[in-house]
């Protein structure tokens, strides 16, 4: 199945090609130090923490509390939970699957 999201484009499929080329988690940290400042990469694991409490019933407060997220952020990944391509809910069901998804709160 080919994605044809709002963002693919020749540059957008050789940056994920290039994420898809690393080959552990080490890599991936050195990767991502020199692509993305630490705010951003900080912003996307919020986000993919936000999106596995939101699934698990955690409630606002909660979600909140335990990763510092704003509500907006929060109801942006809802948002996308509900209604967006399914890439939160790809992940997270293989991360669970693999055993390494964590639990924060």
């Amino acid at each position: 199945m080919v994605y044809n999201g709002k963002l693919r484009d020749q540059l957008v499929d050789q940056f994920f090609n290039a994420i898809l080329e690393l080959r552990d988690l080490d890599e991936c940290y050195q990767f991502f130090e020199d692509v993305a400042t630490v705010a951003e990469i900080k912003s996307f694991a919020q986000r993919l923490e936000v999106a596995r409490m939101l699934r698990a019933n955690y409630t606002y407060g909660d979600i909140a509390t335990s990763t510092g997220a704003s509500t907006a952020t929060i109801s942006r990944v809802k948002r996308c939970l509900n209604y967006g391509a399914d890439g939160y809910k790809t992940i997270l069901d293989r991360l669970k699957a693999a055993d390494k998804s964590i639990d924060i709160p």
